[in-house]
């Protein structure tokens, strides 16, 4: 500590720089090609998704579509590519259409017509078929191809709403996938469907027998899987309160538990081709994410017996998804991140005893001793509830100050989402110069069982205001933060919720940070695309006969009681949350006087992925809270 310069908080020059985020990739899933030894992945590098792959451990990676913007659009998006016989098939953004490539080299050739979207290829055992989920007018299926693409595509099955994840039997004489109908979101109440696969001579397969396992309209199932002897079925419900994985004997048709309650095996299906969970090539162990007071951590799981652990080796991370098991051997992949450590995609050899960094999103230049830590915190609530968040308290190795710090309550999107323990660069941006950071999950939030998530309904903008409220006055109670010096931020939904309590408690922050967030919900209700339809319906209630509430939670009706100064950023090209949500809040911000900035991204949608937009969004930040925040 004596080495240390005082310096006062949020002044500390800090090794995340905004160029430095700029620069970083994503990493967003893997998989395995059959041959248990090429392994692929999804980069996002400024605003394009590059495939690249290494044939083994001994190869270097190479980038596979390096002309491609790789990209499914169903939805928010995701399942954007899968890998089979030595192909790789993928989605490209803007075209929909499925490609296929052989990892070998040559060209790409389109598999699907030039309408609607595609996204979550599988392809059958054999290697004749490729389904997927397809979206065009308004009409969701699941569809199936042959996988060269000579002839036309055909429909599976359809007359649901939603479809995600299909899975073949290992024999390919059966296909499971989830689907529901709004108003549910896919974690209000979901089905788990199987059908067998009827072959027909010189045409494309055909379903029979649709038969649905599990689920309904209250009841929530995800990712179904078939164990490698075609035997059982495996999937996640949260029937009993908790997202559990269950075992279905497909003979008998009995129901096994494998895993209890008091944590989450499953994560809110936002987009397509999530993976919270793999079986490994000889059907012997399963190896999940397992997610508890926010820390998801790897769990290896023996099918016969029941018995589970953590995985040791792994237990710096506190965030483990797109978990993925290689066909051969003992292995899996998974895109696993810490508080302290940025994303990496890693193979973990489970015969071997060792963890191999196949790639990784950043540099990883700042030491960790440089890097706040994660501590999970729970508060009281307005009600006597519990609320539950992840603190940062400022962290450097190379300043100190006294006195009690600045404190930015970060509120995540969704609204039915999580923040969890695994690496946030915006965090880590504000805790290195000095700041405490407060990541709310708020109640309604996952992670912390469903009916801790239920309690949003009818309660979005009430909820999640009064937790971000009640979290900031808690640290400041514990002397851990300066109650004068508070923020509010947040994207989306949260920005929903920044705006919502500087207009319902226009004294409880300093200031506040939205990014593209909802101003008004008829327009919201009106406007925003298929998938969230009818996501108001439980967050708010049914038009017309919500109509009050619709408008006593729309800021933009009550932007003239905002006092405290508040940065606004958009994308011009949202979809989600078009701009006009933005420049309605901007205009009342205008005729009262009240200051504010505002920044409109050319091209950007619903969040950035452009290097250029993310250096500019962070320098803005840091301006805008070093003139409203701490000169005040």
């Amino acid at each position: 500590m004596g080495d240390k310069m005082q310096r006062p908080y949020g002044w500390w020059s800090s090794p995340i720089t905004a160029r430095t985020l700029a620069e970083d990739r994503r990493l967003d899933a893997a998989c395995w090609d059959s041959d248990g030894e090429t392994l692929v992945w999804l980069e996002g590098r400024s605003g394009r998704g590059v495939l690249v792959g290494e044939q083994s451990a001994e190869d270097a990676p190479r980038d596979l579509t390096p002309e491609w913007d790789v990209r499914a659009e169903v939805g928010y998006g995701g399942g954007d590519f899968t890998v089979g016989g030595g192909y790789l098939y993928f989605v490209v953004h803007k075209d929909g259409r499925i490609y296929r490539r052989p990892l070998s080299g040559g060209p790409a050739q389109a598999i699907t017509p030039p309408f609607g979207k595609a996204a979550s290829p599988a392809v059958s055992p054999d290697g004749h078929w490729v389904v997927y989920v397809h979206h065009h007018e308004g009409v969701d299926r699941i569809a199936v191809v042959d996988a060269s693409g000579r002839g036309w595509p055909q429909t599976f099955t359809e007359g649901r709403d939603f479809y995600m994840q299909p899975r073949w039997s290992p024999d390919g004489k059966r296909l499971a996938w989830i689907a529901w109908d709004q108003p549910n979101m896919p974690w209000d109440g979901t089905t788990l469907v199987m059908a067998t696969v009827r072959e027909m001579d010189g045409g494309l397969p055909r379903l029979d027998g649709l038969h649905e396992i599990a689920g309904g309209t209250d009841v929530a199932v995800f990712q179904p899987e078939f164990t490698p002897d075609g035997r059982h079925l495996l999937y996640v419900s949260d029937e009993t309160g908790w997202g559990r994985i269950a075992l279905y004997d497909l003979a008998s048709g009995q129901r096994f538990w494998l895993t209890a309650g008091g944590a989450e095996y499953a994560a809110p299906a936002w987009v397509q081709g999530m993976s919270t969970y793999a079986v490994s090539a000889d059907g012997r162990f399963l190896t999940a994410a397992r997610n508890q007071d926010g820390w998801v951590r790897l769990e290896r799981l023996e099918l016969a017996t029941g018995r589970a652990a953590l995985v040791e080796e792994l237990a710096a991370y506190g965030d483990i998804a797109q978990v993925t098991a290689c066909p051969k051997g003992d292995r899996v992949a998974m895109i696993a991140s810490g508080a302290t450590i940025p994303p990496r995609l890693l193979e973990h050899d489970f015969v071997r005893g060792r963890t191999r960094i196949v790639a990784r999103a950043s540099a990883e230049a700042t030491p960790r001793t440089a890097l706040a830590r994660c501590e999970a915190i729970v508060w009281p609530t307005t009600n006597g509830e519990s609320a539950h968040g992840l603190f940062y308290a400022p962290a450097s190795d190379r300043f100190v100050s006294e006195g009690k710090p600045p404190l930015i309550v970060m509120v995540h999107g969704g609204p039915t989402s999580q923040y969890r323990a695994g690496w946030n660069a915006q965090a880590q941006f504000f805790a290195t110069r000095g700041y405490a950071v407060l990541l709310v999950n708020y109640r309604g939030s996952t992670g912390y069982g469903r009916e801790y998530m239920l309690k949003l309904r009818g309660n979005w903008g009430v909820c999640d205001v009064e937790d971000a409220i009640s979290g900031a006055r808690h640290l400041a109670a514990a002397g851990r933060a300066d109650a004068q010096r508070t923020v509010i931020m947040g994207g989306s939904a949260g920005g929903f919720t920044v705006l919502q309590a500087m207009t319902q408690s226009p004294e409880a922050f300093a200031a506040g940070i939205c990014l593209y967030g909802v101003a008004n919900q008829f327009h919201l209700a009106a406007e925003t695309h298929k998938f969230e339809a009818r996501y108001l319906d439980s967050l708010l209630g049914p038009l017309p006969e919500a109509a009050h509430i619709y408008r006593e939670r729309s800021p933009v009706y009550h932007a003239h009681r905002i006092k405290r100064p508040v940065a606004i950023f958009q994308g011009d090209a949202d979809r989600v949350v078009p701009r006009q949500q933005s420049e309605m809040i901007v205009e009342a911000l205008q005729h009262s006087r009240t200051p504010y900035v505002y920044h409109v991204y050319e091209g950007e949608g619903h969040g950035w992925r452009k290097a250029e937009t993310i250096e500019h969004f962070y320098q803005s930040v840091e301006s805008f809270l070093r003139q409203h925040v701490l000169y005040a």
